[in-house]
C-alpha cells in the first residue's frame, strides 16, 4: 500500500477539488433552480407570516424532508443570512463528497494516483440521462449532500462498519429520502451478500424496516397509494424524466451501459485477485438496485402516484459512480506489462487537465461574465423591482410572467419573498408530490396561457377573482404605476 501523501496535499487537492467542481457547474450562483422551492421553504419557517397563499404548494414537499426545518433551525441560531449559510453549506457538501470519495476508493485499494483520477473524474459534473438528476449542481442541494453522506455510508460499508453505514444513512435520509432510500437498499444488499457477520443483524432489523414502510403506506403515503388521473399528469406532463416506461431505446442503452461497466471491470479484478472484501456484495447489491428499479415500472406505468413520486430511476446516479471509480482503476491501476507507471501518472495528469479545461470553457466560454462565486442575488433589472416588491405588506400576492425564474434567473418567491400566482417550472415540479397542487397548476397555468397578450381588463378581473395584488411585466399598460426601471413596470391591481 503506497503511503499516505502528506496533509497539505490532501488540503490542497480537496480545495482544488472544491474550485474545478464549481467551475464545471459554470459556478455558483445562490437562489437559483431547485432552490426555487428550498429557499422560500426555509424563510417561512423563519418567519411564518410569509407565503400564506403559497404555504400548501410548499408543505407538499416540503412535509418529505426535514431539510428545510434544520437549516432554517441553524439559521436561527446562528444568525446567518440565508445566502451565507446556502455558499457554506455547498462548500461542506463538495468536501464531503471529496473525502468521501476517497474513503471509499482507499477502501477498495485504488492507489493515491488513482484516486487523484477518481476525484478529477468526479467534478465532470453531467446529467443521468432522463433522471432530472445531475452529478453536481451549480448551487447548494440537499439531494447532493444526501449522496455525499450516502458515499461514506458506503466506504463504511466496504470496511465492514455496517452499523455505521446504516447510520449514515440514515442521517442522509433526513436530508433527503429518496436518495438515501436507495443507498440504503444498496448498503443492506452489500452488507447482507459480502459480510457474513452483519446478516443475523440485518434479518433481525428487516422486520423494523418493513413495519415502517407498512405504517408509511397506512398513513403518511397512503394518499399517494392512488392512480394519477388525466388533470395531475397534465401538471407534469414536462417532466418526461418520471416516466421511465417512455424511455427511447438510446436512453435505455445508455443507461444499463452503467451495468455491462461495472460487471465487466468486477470480473476483471476477480479474476486477477484483485477485488476487496465486501466488493462482490457492492456489485450484487447494484444489480439489486436495478432489479428494484425495474420492479417498479409496472407501478410507474400503472401512473401510481407513489412509483412515480420515487424516480426510481435515479439509482443509475449511484451506479455512475462506481462506473466512474472502477473506470479509474482500469485506467490507472489496472495491471499492464505494456503500460509502463509513468504512463498512468500521464493519463491522470490529462483526466486533470480535462476537468479544468472543461470546467473554464463551461464558465468563462458558455457563461461569459457571469461570477465564479456569486453568494448573493444579483443587482439587475428583475431583482431591482423584486426589490421593491419586498415593500409591500407580507400577504401580497404577486401576478408574474409565468415562465420568469428561468426567463429572468430568479423566482419571484425568492426575489420578492411573496406569494406568486404562478411559477411553473417550480410549481409543476412540486405537482408530483401533489393531486390539489397539479389541479392549482393545470388551472392557472390555461389562465395564463398568453400573458404576452394580458390586457390592463384582463388583469383586473383575474386580480378580482384570484386575489392579486400586483402586476409585474416588461410590457406598459393602462394600470396605476407602482415602479419602473429601464426594463420592468410593477402595477396596482386593487
Amino acid at each position: 500500500m503506497s503511503p499516505r501523501p502528506p496533509l497539505a496535499v490532501v488540503a490542497a487537492g480537496a480545495a482544488l477539488f472544491v474550485l474545478v467542481a464549481i467551475l464545471n457547474c459554470g459556478g455558483y450562483r445562490y437562489g437559483v433552480g431547485d432552490q426555487a422551492f428550498y429557499v422560500p421553504a426555509i424563510e417561512q419557517q423563519l418567519n411564518p407570516s410569509l407565503f400564506p397563499r403559497d404555504r400548501a404548494l410548499i408543505h407538499a414537499q416540503d412535509r418529505l424532508m426535514l431539510s428545510d426545518e434544520a437549516l432554517a433551525a441553524t439559521a436561527s441560531v446562528i444568525g446567518s443570512p440565508l445566502p451565507a449559510l446556502f455558499f457554506s453549506a455547498h462548500i461542506v457538501t463538495l468536501l464531503l463528497l471529496f473525502g468521501s470519495a476517497a474513503w471509499f476508493a482507499r477502501a477498495c485499494d485504488l492507489s493515491w494516483l488513482g484516486i487523484a483520477a477518481f476525484e478529477c473524474a468526479l467534478t465532470l459534473r453531467h446529467r443521468i440521462e432522463k433522471t432530472g438528476a445531475n452529478t453536481l449542481e451549480g448551487y447548494f442541494h440537499p439531494r447532493v449532500l444526501a449522496f455525499a453522506i450516502g458515499v461514506a455510508a458506503l466506504a463504511a460499508a466496504v470496511r465492514g462498519r455496517v452499523w455505521v453505514a446504516l447510520l449514515a444513512t440514515a442521517v442522509a435520509f433526513l436530508v433527503h429520502p429518496t436518495t438515501a432510500l436507495f443507498f440504503g437498499a444498496w448498503i443492506a444488499v452489500a452488507a447482507f451478500v459480502g459480510n457474513r457477520s452483519a446478516r443475523l443483524s440485518l434479518i433481525l432489523t428487516a422486520p423494523v424496516v418493513i413495519a415502517g414502510g407498512i405504517w408509511g403506506m397506512a398513513g403518511p403515503l397512503r394518499e399517494q397509494l392512488t392512480v394519477m388521473d388525466e388533470t395531475w399528469l397534465a401538471a407534469i406532463a414536462a417532466k418526461d424524466y418520471v416516466f421511465p416506461t417512455e424511455w427511447r431505446w438510446s436512453v435505455w442503452a445508455l443507461n444499463l451501459s452503467y451495468v455491462v461497466v461495472i460487471l465487466a471491470i468486477h470480473r476483471s479484478r476477480t479474476k486477477l485477485g484483485l477485488t476487496r472484501a465486501g466488493e462482490r456484495g457492492l456489485v450484487v447489491g447494484t444489480l439489486a438496485l436495478v432489479g428494484l428499479f425495474f420492479a417498479s415500472l409496472p407501478f410507474v406505468q400503472g401512473r401510481i402516484a407513489l412509483a412515480v413520486q420515487l424516480q426510481t430511476s435515479r439509482v443509475f446516479w449511484l451506479l455512475d459512480f462506481l462506473a466512474v471509480f472502477y473506470l479509474a482503476w482500469l485506467l490507472i491501476d489496472a495491471p499492464a506489462p505494456w503500460r509502463p507507471r509513468r504512463a498512468a501518472v500521464a493519463v491522470a495528469g490529462a483526466l486533470a487537465a480535462i476537468a479544468i479545461a472543461r470546467g473554464a470553457y463551461v464558465t468563462f466560454v458558455e457563461h461569459p461574465g457571469r461570477s465564479v462565486i456569486a453568494v448573493s442575488l444579483p443587482q439587475d433589472e428583475w431583482m431591482d423591482v423584486m426589490m421593491r416588491a419586498r415593500e409591500t405588506p407580507l400577504d401580497s400576492h404577486l401576478l408574474v410572467e409565468p415562465g420568469h425564474a428561468w426567463r429572468y434567473g430568479i423566482s419571484a418567491r425568492i426575489g420578492a419573498e411573496r406569494d406568486v400566482y404562478l411559477e411553473e417550472v417550480k410549481d409543476s415540479a412540486i405537482a408530483i408530490y401533489s393531486r390539489p397542487v397539479a389541479s392549482r397548476v393545470v388551472q392557472r397555468t390555461r389562465e395564463l396561457a398568453d400573458f404576452a397578450a394580458l390586457t390592463p381588463d384582463r388583469a383586473r378581473e383575474l386580480a378580482e377573482r384570484e386575489d392579486l395584488d400586483y402586476l409585474v411585466t416588461e410590457a406598459r399598460l393602462a394600470l396605476p404605476e407602482v415602479y419602473h426601471n429601464s426594463r420592468f413596470w410593477m402595477y396596482r391591481l386593487k
